[in-house]
């Protein structure tokens, strides 16, 4: 077992009340982190706000050079953070590798983005007010960052957040998901031991009484950029106060297989979208709207697709859909599941599970009022439902309260460009699967689905730096 503990500023404490966590697959407890206290969330505070003073004066080379270091040591030991990843979370190992991989990048992405984002000048005689001055704006950080994170992504979701924050100047306060505490644990230990580190700039708290309120309450963050649930979306919405807040609340990914698409092709990559990662996504392909012409077919290709998938020990490096979180994840897809059946509809694929593990499941003749239709299912749960027309199934997509991204498989490039117009989600991708997301990009939905942008230059654009204008008169 490995024993996450808390980071208060640059120093590592725990305590001797711990809670162990299991891994999803074979319930061997596998780490444990510290429970903590409200104490403990406002001391790790006010060690951030200190530090921020220094982070902000610190010089850009040495943040770059902080992110690089750690990017670096991260390469070293891929195979030991990505049995950390599927040892905590259960994702199979192709995956968790590929999670670290991305980390990486997302890391050095940050790094190498901060180096182009800057201010301007701008000539304030343009109007006939103005007079001759030398004017501009510059970026300055924010100061202090809380940073909440899911299970789900327990690596590069973290980097998504603490890198860009650190090379933009601020100080951070981590809280990880309690499924994946020793994964966040060790990604920051990185950091907070480089010989680059900025004393105090990164601190780390795990659950506790008091610790939520305690964060998100207090005046000290200028910044919170959470990703998780809506509900709890809500909750920190109320409670914030004056601040800017960056959310990701997750979705309920549609795409539409025209009849001009390559059925074969779209299939294969809808089996992808659809139960990679066990569906625990926010971009998890949900819905599959098919021209009526060509959803037999399709539904046929699907099925065979899914069928070729590899179903069980996260460990074994042709598996490709390991187990779900917890107990309680796979007890709501099933109860969904036969809410569903009970209403008419049928499965075409899966169904079944085997402990927390659940068939990649296809559902047919479903109802677009089902929990497994309109809500975010976070499962391996995918429905297939015909459509006179991409009009008709552009109407459905969007007839959503959630809007993160949205897909058209089509050969028909006018109804592609009206897809990038029409679809009201904050990403459209043409020709492959909503779930197809780049570290590099701007990521982040519409309605509820979120406020605010991922990706290392949005983030640090948008969340992490203020402007400051600057004039001045000779």
């Amino acid at each position: 077992m490995t024993k996450a503990k808390m980071f208060l500023g640059s120093e590592e404490k725990s305590t001797q009340n711990i809670i162990e966590v299991k891994n999803p697959f074979n319930s061997n407890v596998v780490s444990s982190y510290p429970i903590c206290s409200e104490g403990d969330a406002r001391l790790a505070l006010l060690k951030a706000k200190t530090a921020s003073v220094e982070t902000k004066k610190s010089p850009l080379h040495q943040r770059i050079s902080w992110l690089e270091d750690v990017a670096n040591k991260l390469e070293s030991n891929k195979e030991k953070f990505a049995k950390i990843i599927c040892d905590e979370v259960g994702k199979p190992m192709i995956f968790a590798r590929g999670e670290v991989n991305r980390c990486i990048e997302t890391i050095r992405l940050s790094a190498h983005t901060m180096i182009n984002i800057g201010g301007e000048s701008f000539d304030t005689t343009a109007m006939p007010s103005g007079k001759k001055t030398l004017a501009f704006f510059k970026r300055v950080p924010v100061g202090v960052a809380l940073a909440i994170t899911p299970f789900n992504f327990p690596l590069n979701l973290v980097a998504h957040k603490i890198a860009p924050a650190l090379v933009s100047g601020n100080a951070v306060v981590l809280k990880p998901s309690s499924a994946a505490p020793f994964c966040a644990y060790a990604l920051a230990k990185l950091f907070i031991q480089s010989p680059y580190s900025i004393h105090d700039a990164l601190s780390v708290v795990y659950s506790g009484e008091g610790v939520n309120d305690a964060l998100v309450a207090s005046e000290i963050p200028r910044v919170i950029s959470f990703t998780g649930s809506v509900p709890v979306g809500k909750i920190i919405i109320k409670k914030v106060g004056i601040k800017k807040v960056a959310l990701e609340l997750g979705g309920n990914a549609a795409t539409f297989i025209d009849k001009s698409a390559n059925l074969k092709e779209a299939a294969k990559k809808c089996a992808v979208g659809a139960f990679v990662n066990s569906g625990q996504v926010c971009i998890s392909l949900q819905r599959i709207y098919v021209h009526v012409e060509v959803y037999d077919e399709f539904a046929e290709l699907l099925a065979l697709e899914t069928k070729k998938l590899v179903v069980g020990n996260p460990y074994d490096d042709k598996t490709f859909i390991g187990p779900m979180i917890d107990e309680d994840a796979i007890d709501k897809a099933k109860i969904w599941i036969a809410n569903a059946k009970r209403e008419g509809a049928k499965v075409l694929e899966g169904g079944n599970n085997r402990g927390l593990i659940l068939e990649p499941t296809i559902m047919v003749d479903v109802k677009e009022d089902m929990n497994i239709v309109c809500q975010e299912v976070f499962a391996p749960i995918v429905s297939l439902i015909a459509k006179e027309s991409y009009e008709e199934a552009k109407k459905s997509m969007n007839d959503s309260e959630f809007g993160l991204q949205y897909s058209i498989f089509t050969s028909d490039l006018s109804m592609a460009t009206s897809a990038i117009d029409e679809l009201d989600a904050g990403g459209v991708v043409i020709n492959d699967i909503p779930t197809l997301r780049f570290d590099i990009q701007p990521y982040g939905g519409f309605k509820q689905s979120g406020i605010g942008k991922e990706g290392p230059r949005f983030a640090i654009e948008e969340d992490y730096t203020q402007v400051k204008s600057v004039v001045i008169c000779s």
